[in-house]
Parts: structure tokens; C-alpha cells; sequence
């Protein structure tokens, strides 16, 4: 595979300073205003490679934000995959043992015959998770796209994308074949509970563009929640809203059955095909076309292909 190699146009922050927390967990800090409201988790660093949310909750950190009303968790989630980032091999460090955005169903959390650095971590921070009522989970791209807003599966979580109105694209699916995402935990992923978590692919890893992205969101998820005001937000964090969104209901994962995987051309993401059946790759040498007429890709790439992994999302635009 000849891959692209993205310049690496942000600097890797050293987050030793926050190794203690406040919260009794390593890397989470939380505070509480004695005012009834929301509690939101801000959470960045589900993989170590992905550094904009790590910049963004930094900068609160450091700049001090503190909610006005209800309780407010910034955490850094697989610090230990991010220790491991290497300029020369920047792809490596998506996680240690496991991938942390697959082991949030509660059951392989309460099998403690199961081990990984991931797992441990979840389970330091899942009792925090457990009280949250709104999760903003900062990711980024292995591709040069367009940022998405990944809602879940559910009409909830929609919804909540819609009014956080940004970014343009909202993708609703189901997830990984892998296993349970960390938005999709518990009463995250339940339609009668009031608890809603949004996931936000902020743009490539590495790229500037990224951390203007994740700090926007973040501004206007807290605001959203109750948490902040608008004149609370210091300048420069809020970005003009999109006019336009829109949504796209995945339909299909394609998961590679082997390393012989190919894209028929150099996807990146959110390329539309007006026709049913456009070839788009071979899985083990087996065509993969389209399955219906203007199907989008959502987050294609090859960067982790192994068996086993999702490639490539299918996507109906439903507005």
C-alpha cells in the first residue's frame, strides 16, 4: 500500500503535569459548581495518536474553565498509547494492547479474566462515566476529510447533533463489529434514557485545522449542556456555524476479510456515487460495489487494515 503522509502541523503537548487528576482517577479532572445542572464529560485521547481533543481539554485545563451551573470532566483517556507517539511511525500508537473505543460493553468490562492496558483503563474510568448525562468524545482521522459529527444509532443522538450544529455532517451507525464504543456505553446507547454522548471526528490527526475544530465543539457542547454561557467562552474558541448540515444513516460496514484489501481509488472520505453497484475496491479479491444509489464513504482508509476492521462505512444522505 502506498499511503499519503500527512505533515504533522500541531505539536504533541507533554500532559505529565495532569498525571494526578482531581477525581482519585489519573488523567480526569472534574468540578463541580453546587449548582444543579448537567454533568458532561469532556474526554479526549481514546486513541494516542489523536491529539487535537488533548490540545483542546489542555488548554481548559490551563485556562481554567469552570463551569456555571451543574459539573464539568475533562479526561485524557489512553495516555499510555500516546507516551508511545513516534513522529517516524505516527500511526502506531492508536492504542497499546487493544482498541479503547472497543471495550465498552459491560459485560467484557466485569470479565476480569479479560485483560489489556485498555481495559484497566476503562474500568479506572468507568465509574466517573457512570454518573455523566452528556459525553463529548474528541477523535480525529486517519484521512484528510471533512469533520463528522458520529451520533449513534439513535434518533437521541441526532437530535442532540443537530442542536449542537456543528460539525455539517452528522453520521448516525452502529458502530464497530469490534466491539462497543465508548459513546455507545450503558445508557448512552439506550433510547428511553435522557443520557446522550456525541463523538466528533475533528478532521486528519495532525493537522491544524483540527484543534480549531475540537475547540469549537467543545465550547458549544458546554454551552449546549447548560454548563457555560456564551461570555464565558474565552475569544477565538467559538467558529461560525455551518449553514447546512447534513445526515448521513450508515447502512454498511465493509470489513476486511484479509491484508488483500484495495480502494479502486484514493478515497478519503464522504465521496458520494449517484449510481447503484459503482465498484468501489475488492475485499480478498471480491468486488465491493455500492449497494444503492448515492452512497457515501464514510471514513475510508487502510491505515489499520488487518482482518477484522472496518474499512469503510456505506451511508445513505438522508437530507
Amino acid at each position: 500500500m502506498n499511503l499519503e503522509r500527512y505533515p504533522i502541523e500541531v505539536d504533541f503537548p507533554n500532559l505529565d503535569a495532569y498525571a494526578e487528576g482531581n477525581t482519585g482517577v489519573p488523567y480526569v479532572y472534574s468540578f463541580d459548581s453546587g449548582v444543579p445542572g448537567s454533568h458532561t464529560m469532556i474526554n479526549a485521547l481514546t486513541h494516542g495518536n489523536e491529539v487535537c481533543g488533548a490540545i483542546a481539554v489542555k488548554a481548559m485545563l490551563d485556562e481554567g474553565w469552570r463551569p456555571r451551573r451543574g459539573r464539568v470532566t475533562f479526561s485524557f483517556a489512553n495516555v499510555e498509547a500516546y507516551k508511545r507517539w513516534d513522529p517516524e511511525n505516527p500511526d502506531a500508537s492508536r492504542f497499546v494492547d487493544q482498541d479503547f473505543n472497543r471495550v465498552w460493553k459491560p459485560e467484557v468490562l466485569d470479565d476480569l479474566s479479560r485483560d489489556s492496558q485498555e481495559l484497566r483503563r476503562a474500568r479506572a474510568m468507568r465509574p466517573i462515566v457512570d454518573t455523566v448525562d452528556f459525553l463529548l468524545d474528541l477523535h480525529s482521522m486517519h484521512e484528510r476529510s471533512a469533520p463528522l459529527n458520529v451520533c449513534g444509532p439513535l434518533d437521541k443522538g441526532i437530535a442532540l447533533a443537530q442542536r449542537l450544529g456543528t460539525p455539517a455532517h452528522i453520521v448516525s451507525d452502529e458502530g464497530h463489529s469490534e466491539g462497543r464504543r465508548m459513546r455507545d456505553y450503558a445508557d448512552f446507547g439506550l433510547r428511553e434514557s435522557s443520557r446522550n454522548a456525541l463523538l466528533i471526528e475533528c478532521g486528519q490527526h495532525w493537522e491544524a485545522k483540527s484543534v480549531a475544530v475540537a475547540r469549537n465543539c467543545c465550547a458549544r457542547f458546554l454551552i449546549l449542556c447548560g454548563n457555560m454561557d456564551v461570555a464565558d467562552i474565552p475569544s477565538g474558541w467559538l467558529q461560525p456555524l455551518p449553514e447546512h448540515r447534513h445526515v448521513v444513516r450508515v447502512t454498511d460496514a465493509v470489513v476486511a476479510e484479509s491484508m488483500d484489501f484495495r480502494f479502486a481509488e484514493n478515497y478519503t472520505g464522504l465521496e458520494t456515487f449517484a449510481d447503484k453497484g459503482t465498484l468501489i475496491g475488492w475485499n480478498s479479491g471480491k468486488e465491493v460495489r455500492t449497494p444503492y444509489p448515492n452512497c457515501v464513504l464514510v471514513m475510508p482508509s487502510l491505515r489499520q487494515l488487518r482482518p477484522g476492521v472496518t474499512v469503510v462505512r456505506l451511508g445513505q444522505l438522508l437530507d
